[in-house]
Order: C-alpha cells, then structure tokens, then sequence
C-alpha cells in the first residue's frame, strides 16, 4: 500500500504487489502514476550477470597465477596492486566510463550511445575482479601443500594438479568470491547511475540503455515529495534490493558449506 498526500490529509492508493514486482510501466511522477518495477529488476538482474560472465573468468586466471605460478617477487607486487585496484572509488570507475569506454563503443559498435548495458557491465566487472581474485588467491594458497605433493608423486604436472586437485580442494572459497562479487555488483550505484543510461525499459539486446534498481534510487530520492507514493515506492525497490542480497548470501552459505563437506 502506497500514499498520497493532498492538503495535509493522507490519500491511500493501493498498488498491488503483483502491479509491483511486475509492471512494465514505471512513471510514478504522471497523472496517472505507475509503479511498474519488472524493467528496473530486469536490468539490475542482466548488468550483474554480465558483469559476472566478464568478471570470474579474469578474476579465476589471476587468482591462479598469483597463487600459484607467479614468483614471490612477483606475488609481493601484483597482490598489493589488486588489493589498490579495489579501492578505486566507484565515480572514477563510472567517470572513466563515460568519457573513455563510451565513445569507444559508440565507435565499435556504430550505436546511438555508448551509454548501456555494456558499458555498466564491464564497469562492474572491473570492480568486482578485485574482489572475487583477492579472496579466490587467499582460497587456493590456503589449499594444503600434501595434496599437491600427492598429485606430483602420482605423476600429474603442474596444471593437472592445478585443475584436478588445487582448484577442487578451493571450490569452497572460490564460490564465496564470486558470489560477493555478485553481491558488490548488484549493490553498486553511483557507476551504473553514469554509464547504464537510465531508460526505465525492458532491454532487448546488451547496447539498450538501461536503469538499475540502484540508480534509480539515486536518481529519483531527491524529487520524491516526502510521504508521497514515489518516496514509498523507492523505499520498496530498496526492500526488493534486500531480499536479492539475501538470496546472493544464502547461495553463498550453501555453496560454500556443500564444497567443504567434500573436502572432508
């Protein structure tokens, strides 16, 4: 249930959950006001898998090097580097987007703007490598060194042992990264609010614009009149960002627990 205020008095306006969570109409500012938030949902949902399908393959090749292939001299410098790449504040990521990576597209791709889902994904992407390599490489070091030895006396080489015993023996950890790197993706606002190019549609291909229920937040808070139907609509987009980290950090939990049980 949503409100109207007129002349002091609240105006109750009832907005199904259903017309809620999947509405295609989002304009909660016209006359005839919808809350529609299946296109926000959408596009957070599509920029976070992307940006995961650009992420973990990079972020798995860079945990495994500096855990296993790169020399300690090496390690010294490339760990401390991600760990920095980490704390790059997310309006450079997100300024960095809009005045490098989307002419750069729009150039490519010969499109209309090079402000889209692309953009945003691998934006997001570049965010969360950081993190799911960083706690990957912690998961594959913490590997006990027996079982390697193991694999060598057997005859494996050093990827066979990497592949068949080193990265099985890390699942535990490694699904704990990228799952909170999923986690930081879903949740990140100010660069999607530069890059994604805040069209409140369903997308259809990954070069549409789009809005994320993050920035839409951020976009619209600030001119949602205090206790009106728009200011608790915003509210609810937050309380649907919940419920979507929570189920992020229950997969989490469960993967995590399952692969651990199997090292056992």
């Amino acid at each position: 249930m949503l409100f109207l205020f007129k002349e002091g008095l609240p105006i109750f306006k009832v907005v199904s959950v259903k017309e809620f969570l999947f509405g295609t109409s989002w304009y909660p500012t016209s006359e005839d006001a919808r809350f529609g938030t299946l296109p926000l949902t959408i596009a957070s949902v599509s920029v976070t898998l992307l940006a995961s399908l650009f992420a973990a393959p990079i972020s798995m090749a860079v945990a495994i090097y500096v855990a296993e292939l790169a020399r300690p001299t090496v390690k010294e410098i490339v760990k401390p580097m991600i760990e920095i790449i980490a704390s790059i504040p997310s309006v450079v990521v997100g300024f960095f987007g809009m005045v490098v990576v989307a002419p750069l597209l729009q150039e490519w791709f010969d499109i209309d703007t090079g402000l889209n889902m692309l953009n945003a994904s691998i934006m997001l992407a570049f965010m969360a490598v950081p993190t799911i390599a960083s706690i990957s490489e912690d998961a594959i070091s913490s590997v006990p060194t027996s079982l390697k030895e193991a694999s060598y006396a057997l005859g494996a080489n050093r990827w066979q042992t990497i592949f068949h015993i080193t990265i099985p023996a890390a699942l535990s950890g490694i699904w704990t990264a990228i799952i909170l790197g999923i986690s930081r993706v879903i949740g990140e606002t100010m660069v999607v609010l530069m890059v994604a190019g805040g069209a409140g549609m369903i997308p259809k291909s990954i070069m549409d614009p789009v809005r994320p229920l993050t920035s839409n937040i951020a976009a619209e808070m600030a001119e949602a009149p205090f206790h009106g139907n728009h200011y608790y609509a915003l509210f609810s987009i937050g309380i649907i960002l919940f419920f979507i980290t929570f189920v992020f950090n229950i997969i989490a939990d469960y993967l995590s627990n399952k692969y651990k049980f199997k090292e056992l």
